[in-house]
């Protein structure tokens, strides 16, 4: 057997490897959707949140409470493009690997990041009940970063890496009060769209 053909059949063996224990379906396009998503969320947040003092620190705002609902909003309405638009590549993709999007791996992916997740939304569901809302940017990146930690094991080790720095933005958002919105987009918005450019050039090209 010639080399050429020994690493053809090394190459074959480990993408049959990886797709028996790895989801390789995430697209690199999403997570620079997702980025751009989250900075024009960011951008009407800030808009909406500058208060008379010239401050866009919503712990400082005069009415907190008006901005609840607009800002519920458009967190809400970033979260589902996001997630819309992941889903909806990941299936494309998948489709065009011949491969079903749900399968064994996907599943274990699934359930490994819903439990941080869910915790993170109940954790923020109380925070608002309390009315903490300095602190909200700052739980979404942590328990956010925690969920890709988490599912990193059944995907592209990159995941793992935006998780981490996810958490650091988050502790980083909680030390520096008056910020976390501008930490936010960093987090949600810019590193989403370098991770998916690194993923569309080092797995997708």
């Amino acid at each position: 057997m010639k080399e050429k053909d020994v690493h053809a059949e090394l190459s074959s063996i480990r993408e049959m490897m990886e797709r028996s224990s790895k989801f390789i379906s995430l697209s690199g396009l999403s997570g620079v959707l997702a980025g751009i998503y989250a900075l024009a969320g960011a951008g009407l947040a800030y808009t909406l949140m500058k208060n008379p003092g010239g401050s866009h620190d919503m712990e400082s705002y005069p009415h907190q409470h008006d901005l609840f609902w607009p800002l519920f909003m458009i967190a809400m309405a970033v979260l589902v493009l996001s997630m819309l638009t992941g889903l909806l590549l990941s299936i494309r993709k998948a489709k065009s690997r011949n491969e079903n999007i749900w399968n064994p791996v996907s599943r274990r992916l699934l359930g490994a990041v819903s439990i941080p997740m869910f915790t993170g939304a109940f954790f923020i569901g109380i925070l608002l009940l309390k009315g903490e809302y300095s602190t909200i940017s700052s739980a979404s990146l942590v328990f956010y970063g925690l969920a890709l930690v988490a599912g990193s094991q059944f995907t592209f080790i990159d995941v793992k890496w935006l998780g981490i720095a996810e958490i650091i933005l988050g502790l980083l958002a909680m030390l520096i009060p008056g910020h976390g919105l501008i930490i936010w987009a960093i987090g949600f918005g810019f590193l989403h769209i370098l991770y998916g450019i690194i993923m569309h050039f080092k797995y997708e090209r």
